[in-house]
Order: C-alpha cells, then sequence, then structure tokens
C-alpha cells in the first residue's frame, strides 16, 4: 500500500480569517456611524421643516467608531452600534423634543392653568417665552398694567385681563402700553384686554417621525457595509 499524507498549516488560516474579521469589524463601525450621522442630519432637517429649527440644534450622534474604534465582542461575534441622542440638558429642551417626536399631554405643574400669551403684549421677555409670572419680573405691571384674573367662556378657559390700555392702530404684535396719558392719533383706548388666555391642559402631536427616520438608516446597514469593505 501506497499511502500519502499532506498537511495544511494552520498559522495561515488563522491570518487570513482574523485579517477578514478585522475587515468586517471596520467596515461595522464605518457603516454604523455613517447611519447614525445620516439619521441625525434626516431629523434636524425634519424638526427645522416642522418649525422646530432651534430645537434641531439639540440633536446629536456618536458611535462606537467615534468613542473608542473598537467593536463589542460578544460569545464569537460582535456588535458595533451608531447612537442618535438629544444632548441638550434642559428638562425643558428635552420635554420639548419628546412632544413633538412623540406627541404628547401637556397639563401645568404648577397651578391650575396652562397660559398662553396673546398677541396685545410681548410673545417673549428676551429668550423666553411669556409666561404671568415674566409678565410681572419684566416690569410689564408698570408698562402695561396689572394682570386681573378673569372667567373664560367655559369652565375649562380662563382670562388675564388688563384694565386701561391703548393699542396701536396697526395691529402690530404687543403693542399693549398703560393708558396714562393723553391717546394719540396712533392709538386707540381699551377699557381692557386679554394679555393670557389659560386653558385646563392640551395635546401635541408628534411632527416628526423619529423611528421611521432609525429605521430607514437601519435598513441601509448592508449596503454601507458592503461600501466600507470595497474601500478597505
Amino acid at each position: 500500500m501506497i499511502s500519502a499524507k499532506v498537511g495544511i498549516s494552520m498559522g495561515p488560516l488563522r491570518a487570513f480569517q482574523r485579517y477578514a474579521e478585522q475587515r468586517m469589524e471596520r467596515a461595522a463601525l464605518i457603516a454604523t456611524d455613517q447611519a447614525a450621522r445620516a439619521a441625525t442630519s434626516q431629523i434636524r432637517s425634519a424638526m427645522r421643516g416642522a418649525s422646530l429649527g432651534r430645537l434641531s440644534n439639540a440633536i446629536g450622534a456618536t458611535s462606537d467608531l467615534q468613542k473608542n474604534g473598537r467593536v463589542y465582542r460578544r460569545g464569537v461575534g460582535f456588535s458595533a452600534s451608531g447612537i442618535v441622542f438629544v444632548r441638550s440638558k434642559s428638562d425643558r429642551a428635552q420635554g420639548a423634543i419628546k412632544a413633538y417626536t412623540e406627541g404628547a399631554q401637556i397639563a401645568p405643574v404648577k397651578g391650575d392653568w396652562l397660559w398662553i400669551a396673546t398677541d396685545n403684549i410681548p410673545s417673549r421677555i428676551g429668550r423666553y417665552k411669556m409666561t404671568p409670572q415674566r409678565y410681572v419680573t419684566g416690569g410689564l405691571e408698570q408698562r402695561i398694567g396689572p394682570l386681573v384674573f378673569a372667567p373664560g367662556r367655559h369652565a375649562g378657559e380662563a382670562l388675564l385681563i388688563v384694565p386701561s390700555v391703548t393699542l396701536a392702530r396697526s395691529g402690530r404684535r404687543g403693542s399693549a402700553l398703560s393708558r396714562k396719558s393723553r391717546v394719540v392719533a396712533s392709538r386707540e383706548a381699551h377699557d381692557t384686554i386679554v394679555a393670557f388666555v389659560g386653558i385646563r391642559r392640551t395635546s401635541r402631536a408628534a411632527r416628526v417621525d423619529v423611528p421611521s427616520i432609525v429605521r430607514a438608516n437601519q435598513a441601509r446597514l448592508p449596503q454601507l457595509i458592503r461600501a466600507a469593505l470595497g474601500r478597505n
């Protein structure tokens, strides 16, 4: 009997296997980073389109590639991730983003009413949306007049009115002034104006479908991985 034994060294095979694994890991890191950044850009764009431009700046992204450039090993496999997150630490910003991306029922935290400023008074004090408290602390009681509580049209509504004021005849927003002197031709006198309308609660429908944007970019991962493998 004539026989021959052929031996194959596992060293080169193992080296090739490890090289292939490293290429796949790098491609997965690149792909998940790209997908996270693309999703962030699309979410920001959708928020700007929904008139949430300032809030869009609170959306950020990171990934395993950006954090440490390494995958996470799990048994014989591995994982690589990209993350879209709210980077603002402001409770107000986080709550607003949650409301406009998931929908929400909004109720007053303090007191019985959510107060909404009317067009008769300024809509903001500096950077902040006008509230009855800011109306007082911002000195508008002296400039326009004191706020007086009044019942609304039904049990779910209340008003804060201001007596004895003038408004610009042009209809310019926030033009209310106290009627302390002679009324000029460009202004008209009012016995009272409504400064704030109070409601018990309100709802916010979701304006941006974040899950759909994330799912669409997740579905692109195989394509992005193939592209990354081609570059590497």
